[in-house]
């Protein structure tokens, strides 16, 4: 069980299901990893909204289990040992899941470390590099004049994408069989084209591999129902 002296986030969300893991984030690229990995593997559990409407992320209840202030972040009281375990980062949170469910990670040792080796690719490119040119084309930054900012954020995914492209080459996923090494990428991939609107600026129809593997994502029950938890306010 959760021990709200320990955990001060449950004070501000409690938790009405206590005996199940808690999940606090929000439906973005980052946030629906989680979701969706929660969803694929069937464990219960309790999810609370991270408002960043009311700044939800910066309250000190959550910095006690977030020092970074970022979502998503988990609660699992049933940790190792049985003990309650909290986590943040996402790619982290995906790996923690896997290793406790028996899914979606190889237990062969080859095929693990080149699933975290994409794993380790979407958290230090796809996302960072995504984000900043969604920043650049739905955000403040689309105002800028001067676009030689966006133009390093697009040609950088133009190039991931192209990587993507090629590792697709012949297969469905990136592993041969769904792993969370689609999971951490469906959400980003997802946002670039439906969310930031990018698929044009990207010229995402020329990387035919991706977009089939987007598509065949999306037809995912787990993914379909991942990508709007927790629901907007």
């Amino acid at each position: 069980m959760i021990d709200p002296d320990a955990f001060p986030v449950t004070t501000r969300w409690p938790a009405a299901h206590p005996d199940r893991l808690q999940y606090y984030g929000a439906p973005t690229p980052n946030g629906v990893k989680v979701s969706i990995m929660l969803e694929e593997t069937g464990l219960p559990y309790e999810v609370h909204l991270v408002d960043f409407a009311k700044n939800d992320q910066k309250s000190p209840e959550y910095l006690a289990l977030n020092p970074n202030g970022k979502i998503p972040a988990i609660l699992d009281p049933a940790g190792p040992g049985g003990a309650p375990l909290a986590l943040f980062e996402s790619g982290a949170i995906l790996l923690y899941l896997a290793e406790k469910t028996g899914l979606f990670l190889s237990p062969d040792p080859v095929e693990r470390w080149q699933t975290i080796q994409w794993v380790m690719f979407q958290m230090g490119g796809v996302g960072p590099m995504f984000g900043q040119l969604g920043f650049f084309t739905k955000f403040a930054g689309k105002d800028y004049e001067d676009k030689r900012p966006r133009d390093r954020y697009l040609d950088e995914t133009k190039r991931l994408l192209g990587v993507m492209n090629v590792a697709l080459e012949g297969r469905d996923w990136f592993m041969g069989d769904y792993s969370i090494a689609d999971i951490s990428m469906l959400g980003w991939v997802n946002g670039l084209v439906n969310f930031y609107e990018n698929g044009p600026l990207v010229g995402f129809d020329d990387f035919a591999n991706v977009k089939a593997w987007l598509a065949r994502g999306l037809e995912r029950p787990a993914v379909q129902l991942g990508l709007t938890i927790p629901a907007r306010p």
